[in-house]
């Protein structure tokens, strides 16, 4: 019974550690960030499909999306495909849930002592702040939600096929290579949607493919940079399942 508690407990930590990774990277994700001025360094400046002046200026939400990958891939290890599609399904109905609760709540008339108030001695109108920054538009709603879930059912179909092929050898590589091939796809899906097919902004093919390309080799970065983490994770649940029920999870994760 212990054992078999434990199970349920790991498969419920990593399935609510999947789910708020996610929303939160939907939540954040609308503040852009420059990557080399954040560490310290002077912006790149590169030109890239007749694209001048680009950098890496990304969302947010790239501080929690190597951690959804890394989940999804755990869980895929452990509880199979299946199981993942379950969770991805899940979530990007949590996402939407979040999104339309985020509406009405921006819908909500404000207090009139709320909407003026001073922050560092600048006096901000709140209520226009606040739609600023939990408000995102639709394409851009849809367009992640759709990313999201063909990068997940990607990366889980990859990392399975993957493992039938290798056994439980190579975890690095299952893991590496379904995460920097679903991230690839992400990467082109989100702004081809947001960006590309939306009227506001009407990109161009190369301006798609210049920032499409630029945020893909910070994932791709980002994901070898993780394995690390994976390993560490990895042995830290077997530890916790004990040596026979982690080796039974796996064979019959493999077979689903």
């Amino acid at each position: 019974m212990i054992k078999e508690g434990r199970q349920s407990k790991l498969f419920l930590v990593l399935g609510a550690f999947l789910v708020a990774n996610t929303i939160l990277a939907e939540l954040i994700g609308v503040k852009i960030f420059s990557v080399e001025e954040s560490l310290g360094m002077n912006k790149l400046d590169m030109d890239l499909f007749g694209v001048p002046g680009l950098s890496f200026n990304m969302s947010a939400g790239v501080l929690t999306w190597p951690l959804v990958f890394i989940t999804t891939d755990l869980i895929n290890e452990y509880y199979g495909l299946k199981q993942v599609r379950f969770l991805s399904i899940i979530t990007a109905v949590l996402i939407a849930y979040a999104f339309i609760i985020i509406g009405f709540a921006m819908d909500l008339v404000p207090a009139d002592f709320w909407v003026k108030q001073v922050i560092e001695g600048k006096e901000i109108d709140m209520n226009l702040a606040f739609s600023g920054v939990v408000g995102q538009g639709m394409w851009i709603i849809v367009g992640s939600i759709i990313a999201f879930l063909v990068g997940q059912f990607v990366d889980v179909a990859i990392f399975h096929r993957i493992k039938k092929a290798t056994g439980e050898k190579g975890l690095w590589l299952r893991a590496t290579g379904s995460t920097v091939v679903s991230q690839f796809i992400d990467s082109f899906v989100v702004i081809f949607i947001a960006f590309y097919l939306n009227p506001q902004y009407n990109w161009s093919w190369q301006m798609v493919a210049a920032i499409g390309f630029v945020n893909y080799s910070y994932k791709f970065i980002v994901a070898i940079g993780m394995t690390p983490i994976l390993y560490l994770l990895h042995g830290l649940i077997d530890r916790f399942l004990g040596k026979e029920m982690s080796e039974q999870l796996r064979l019959q994760a493999a077979k689903d």
